[in-house]
C-alpha cells in the first residue's frame, strides 16, 4: 500500500534540560552513532514509504544538518524524497505551530500535491523498529478511518502517555491524554495511519473552527463519529521524553538482545555517515560492556557506558554507567559515574563527577569542568 510519511519533530521538551538547549529533541544523539530521528526515517524507508515530510519548529539547525542529504535513508529518488518544513509567519506576533494538527495544516500543500492514498504520522523522538506495511494492511483490513499504534504497558506508569480504551474488536472507545488516574494500561505510541484525503478534510475543518491539536481535536473529538482502531505493537519501544528515559534508552543499547534487534537484524537502522578512524585502545585501557565509537582514544577504564565519536579518555580515568557525547575530553585520573556529558566537554585532571541512578548529573555542551 502506497503512503506518504509525516515525522513530527517539532518538540521542545523542558524535561531534557541542557540536552535540548541547542538542539531539537529529534536530533538528540543516541546509541553512540545515531540521532533519535534515524529510527523514524529508517522505519518509514524500510516500509517502502519513500516520500517523507519532517515537520519541525525548535532549534532546527542540528536537525537540518543531519538530514541535509536524504540518501542515507534511501529517500533520494525522483518524485520522492525527504522534506523539512518549519512554521509559516501567521502574524506579526506569531511564528510557530499552534499544535500538532496545525503543524500539518500549515504544510497541507505537501499532502495535496501527493497522490498516495494513505498517510503514516510518526514521532521523531522514539527509539524502535516498526514495520508500517503491517500497520497499513491492518488499517485496510479493518476498513478503519484512523488506526493508532498502541502498546500494552501493564506494570509501567502511563500517566505521561495517551491512554486508550479498546473494545474486543480493538475499536477505540476512549482516549485520555496524560490522565492522572489511567483507566487502562494501553498507551498510544503516537503513530497513526489514515487516508490522505480524510486527513486533508479533517485539517481544513479544524482550521475553520480554530482547533489545532491532533489528539484532542481529531482523535478524542471524532472518536464516535469515525472508526478509530488500535493496532497492538509488542516490540521494543522507548520515547525520549525526559532525562531518565534518554539515559535508559542509551543503556538499553548495552543489552545484546536490544542491539541485535535494532542493528544486527534486517531491515537495518541507518544514519548519516561520518568517516572516523577506528577506536584506539592504548596500554592499560580496560573496557567492560560498553559502546566505543570511531575516533575514540581510550587510556583508562570504561564500564557500562556509551561513548560517542572522538572521545578521549586519559590515563587512569574511570567512566562508569555514563553517556559521553562526541568530542569530549576526560582528563587523567578523572572519575565519572552516572553522568551525561553533552558534546565537546572538557573534564580536567582528577575531577570527580559522581551522580546516582536516581539523580543523573547532566552537563551542557562545551562546558569546561
Amino acid at each position: 500500500m502506497k503512503a506518504v510519511g509525516i515525522v513530527l519533530a517539532g518538540g521542545k521538551r523542558n524535561a531534557l534540560g541542557a540536552l535540548t538547549m541547542q538542539r531539537n529533541v529529534a536530533a538528540i544523539p543516541v546509541g553512540g552513532s545515531y540521532r533519535a530521528i534515524d529510527f523514524a526515517l529508517s522505519n518509514l524507508s524500510n516500509s517502502g514509504i519513500k516520500k517523507v515530510a519532517v515537520i519541525s519548529q525548535h532549534n532546527t539547525r542540528s536537525l537540518t544538518d543531519h538530514i541535509s542529504s536524504s540518501k542515507w535513508w534511501g529517500f533520494g529518488r525522483k518524485k520522492t524524497g525527504l522534506f523539512l518544513f518549519t512554521p509559516h509567519m501567521i502574524s506579526a506576533e506569531t511564528f510557530s505551530y499552534r499544535g500538532t494538527a496545525d503543524a500539518i495544516y500549515q504544510n497541507i500543500d505537501f499532502l495535496k500535491k501527493s497522490n498516495e492514498p494513505y498517510v503514516v504520522i510518526v514521532s521523531g523522538e522514539q527509539v524502535t523498529k516498526m514495520d508500517f506495511t503491517k500497520l497499513i494492511q491492518y488499517h485496510v483490513d479493518k476498513n478503519a478511518d484512523i488506526t493508532i499504534m498502541c502498546k500494552n504497558m501493564q506494570g509501567e506508569d502511563v500517566k505521561d502517555y495517551g491512554v486508550v480504551q479498546l473494545d474486543q474488536e480493538n475499536r477505540m472507545l476512549e482516549l485520555e491524554e496524560k490522565p492522572l488516574e489511567p483507566e487502562s494500561a494501553t498507551a498510544s505510541l503516537g503513530v497513526y495511519v489514515l487516508g490522505r484525503e480524510l486527513l486533508i478534510h479533517l485539517l481544513e475543518e479544524l482550521e475553520s473552527e480554530a482547533r489545532y491539536n491532533f489528539v484532542s481535536d481529531i482523535l478524542v473529538r471524532y472518536r464516535r463519529k469515525l472508526k478509530i482502531y488500535g493496532y497492538m505493537f509488542d516490540g521494543y519501544w522507548k520515547t525520549i521524553k525526559d532525562i531518565p528515559a534518554f539515559f535508559e534508552a542509551n543503556m538499553d543499547f548495552l543489552n545484546p538482545e536490544v542491539r541485535r534487534l535494532l542493528f544486527k537484524t534486517s531491515p537495518h537502522i541507518y544514519t548519516k555517515a561520518k568517516d572516523e578512524p577506528p577506536a584506539k585502545f592504548n596500554d592499560h585501557s580496560n573496557i567492560a560492556n560498553s559502546i566505543i565509537s570511531g575516533g575514540d582514544i581510550i587510556n583508562g577504564t570504561v564500564e557500562q557506558s556509551v561513548l560517542f565519536r572522538k572521545v578521549f579518555v586519559g590515563e587512569n580515568a574511570v567512566i562508569k554507567n555514563s553517556i559521553i557525547m562526541e568530542g569530549c575530553t576526560i582528563g587523567r585520573g578523572a572519575v565519572l559515574e552516572n553522568v551525561i556529558l553533552d558534546k565537546q566537554i572538557y573534564i580536567s585532571e582528577g575531577q570527580r563527577l559522581i551522580g546516582t541512578p536516581e539523580e543523573i548529573l547532566v552537563y551542557p555542551k562545551r562546558s569546561i569542568i
